[in-house]
């Protein structure tokens, strides 16, 4: 059993019989020395955020989740297909909500974790870092180089991030999958 200061970031619990994951958790204090947990909790099963505070008398079941290696296949109108790396008759598909942020940064053929949850593949989860190739950056622009610039590329997903001025067209960079941020360079 959890209990409400157990409700860290990334944990898995069951809240009315759904799977919940904590995204952002914060104590807080009342009047009268109550102590809150101040959560930012998403549905697995339906990708939906809600805030909710908790009580220190808040007890809750960990969720039981398994992992298994999935391949990501295609995207469609903000359906997402997968199938299972063993046995790629096993396929199944996901919305853009299930997967969150994540979704900008998967490409065909990635291998990824796929979360099973009742014999159900409920949602993804990418490496926290993926290389992935820029496939149209505007040319850097001289200036104050006395601070660092960035500029807006596209990457071969269809995300867009800001990378530093001197990063081209045809460059594979790193990004961070979490928030979506440029971390460097891949030299090949």
């Amino acid at each position: 059993m959890l209990n409400y200061f157990d409700l860290r970031k990334g944990i898995k619990f069951m809240l009315d019989g759904q799977p919940y994951e904590v995204l952002e958790f914060q104590q807080m204090y009342k009047a009268q020395d109550m102590v809150v947990a101040k959560t930012k909790i998403k549905n697995l099963l339906t990708g939906n955020t809600v805030e909710k505070n908790f009580h220190q008398g808040d007890t809750f079941e960990e969720a039981e989740m398994e992992k298994l290696e999935v391949k990501f296949l295609y995207s469609h109108r903000g359906k997402f297909g997968f199938c299972e790396v063993k046995d790629q008759s096993k396929r199944f598909e996901l919305t853009a909500e299930q997967i969150g942020y994540a979704a900008k940064f998967l490409k065909s053929n990635q291998i990824v974790s796929g979360v099973k949850f009742e014999n159900r593949i409920i949602n993804i989860v990418l490496p926290v870092k993926v290389n992935l190739e820029v496939t149209e950056a505007p040319p850097g622009l001289k200036g104050n180089s006395a601070q660092g610039g960035t500029k807006t590329v596209t990457l071969e997903t269809g995300a867009q991030i800001n990378v530093p001025l001197f990063v081209e067209t045809g460059d594979i960079i790193e990004v961070n999958t979490e928030t979506g941020e440029y971390v460097r360079r891949v030299e090949e």
